[in-house]
């Protein structure tokens, strides 16, 4: 019987777009930015700031430094929410609806301050409530510091919310990312990027 869902933040909660992502960061002077960012698990000074390796204000010095010249936080900011292509409503309203039939709603994202500094804040719905309204617990790969596909970071969950594998249903749009949740033991479902999925969620639970 499954009691807790763990949801993806990019790819299932909001929609991705990368694309935009590449074109932003390019506009900044970052030339080989289409080699430099993942749809899933950023490497390079992308992936230190993901894992929690390197700042916030530790990546603006890097990324200053690769295209030469003084990149502010607001810039940053705004070329990694490229990423965000859409947060639909239906994602908002059935994660508030499954809290209210009583399970335990957790977010498990790879993700950075500057993504974060806009899904925490009052922008984020459009309605005033930040991204912790719907979810009864958070966890972000940089203040883990592990980032998915990494066991270590669904055990570190599982360990926190004391929450067992076999009554937990993990919901990520990456197929590395649900195999090796399956490979502990929770249960998995994987939609794409921006498919409504919340209906087939129900075939899971």
């Amino acid at each position: 019987m499954i009691k807790n869902i763990i949801f993806d933040f990019g790819g299932v909660i909001v929609t991705l777009d990368q694309p935009q992502a590449v074109r932003r960061f390019e506009a900044l002077g970052l030339a080989d930015a289409a080699k430099r960012l993942d749809p899933y698990t950023q490497g390079g000074i992308f992936g230190e700031l993901e894992g929690g390796i390197l700042s916030a204000e530790e990546f603006q010095r890097e990324l200053s430094t690769l295209v030469g010249r003084e990149v502010s936080f607001e810039e940053c900011r705004y070329a990694w929410m490229g990423y965000c292509g859409d947060v639909p409503k239906r994602n908002l309203q059935l994660l508030l609806r499954l809290r209210k039939e009583g399970y335990r709603v957790i977010m498990l994202s790879n993700t950075n301050p500057f993504m974060m500094s806009w899904a925490e804040s009052s922008e984020f719905d459009g309605e005033g409530h930040p991204v912790s309204y719907y979810f009864d617990s958070l966890y972000k790969s940089y203040q883990v510091k592990t980032m998915k596909p990494d066991p270590a970071f669904f055990r570190h969950v599982i360990s926190q919310e004391q929450i067992l594998p076999e009554e937990t249903l993990f919901v990520d749009d990456g197929p590395r990312n649900t195999e090796a949740a399956r490979q502990l033991g929770l249960h998995t479902f994987c939609p794409k990027n921006g498919a409504d999925w919340t209906c087939e969620l129900f075939e899971y639970l």
